[in-house]
């Protein structure tokens, strides 16, 4: 690793620990919340889009003032069970996907830009055709017309900087979301619904810690695999040069 990928690697942990940090006190939730709801979107897009790609049409999503959403799609999916649990697998698995994504992108600056616009630009249509919550439709807006903007206008290392600090927010709303991932069920909008991971339970049997387990474990595969593939060996025409 050379030294200018170093300083990146150094810069994401700072972005993760820090986030860590602040988490732990009320004002750094309101620091971060927008980045919490985006959290969330993320959450609820792996659902909608895998019960998609199953064949599912995506009705809406909907994120609550507290950060807890859900995503509304209809039930006739391809394979049956196996499909319910997938889509039931997509949410807690989306943010991390989503995260090392952002990350490997950085790898270079083309990427990095492509990347960030079409993030914003997604977010925007989630927007227009899924999300009907006045906070959801109000943070996610904003946030992506923030985010083409400096996909399209910002300086190199602005865009590193907001890659990794997006990524690392993405992948931090795992640990936001662990109490929930390795529970049977929780309150969303004042209602009880099953967790993802009993819902892959009822599905595909065995116990939903079990689920939870693979599914973090997956997790941490994925973070560990981002990292290593974005930032070894020696790449002159990375982006890991622009951090002086």
């Amino acid at each position: 690793m050379n030294k200018d990928s170093s300083k990146q690697l150094l810069f994401l942990f700072g972005f993760g620990l820090i986030t860590f940090i602040i988490w732990q006190f009320p004002f750094g939730r309101i620091i971060l919340y927008p980045f919490t709801i985006l959290g969330t979107w993320f959450h609820e897009m792996g659902h909608g889009l895998t019960a998609m790609l199953l064949g599912g049409k995506f009705v809406e999503l909907v994120i609550f003032p507290d950060a807890s959403g859900y995503a509304r799609f209809t039930t006739d999916l391809f394979l049956g069970n196996i499909g319910h649990a997938l889509v039931a697998m997509g949410g807690p698995v989306g943010p991390t996907i989503a995260g090392s994504i952002l990350i490997i992108s950085t790898k270079k600056i083309k990427f990095g830009r492509i990347a960030m616009f079409l993030l914003g630009l997604f977010m925007l249509i989630s927007v227009l055709f899924w999300i009907r919550s006045f906070i959801g439709i109000l943070i996610i807006a904003a946030l992506g017309i923030l985010i083409i903007f400096i996909s399209l206008r910002g300086s190199d290392k602005l865009q590193v900087l907001s890659l990794q600090f997006l990524g690392v927010q993405a992948i931090m709303s795992l640990y936001l979301s662990i109490d929930y991932l390795f529970s049977s069920g929780g309150t969303v909008g004042g209602s009880s619904f099953n967790s993802d991971t009993s819902i892959i339970a009822d599905n595909l049997l065995l116990p939903h810690w079990f689920w939870a387990i693979l599914i973090l474990a997956f997790s941490i595969f994925m973070i560990f695999y981002s990292i290593k593939f974005t930032y070894s060996g020696n790449n002159k025409k990375s982006s890991h040069q622009i951090l002086k």
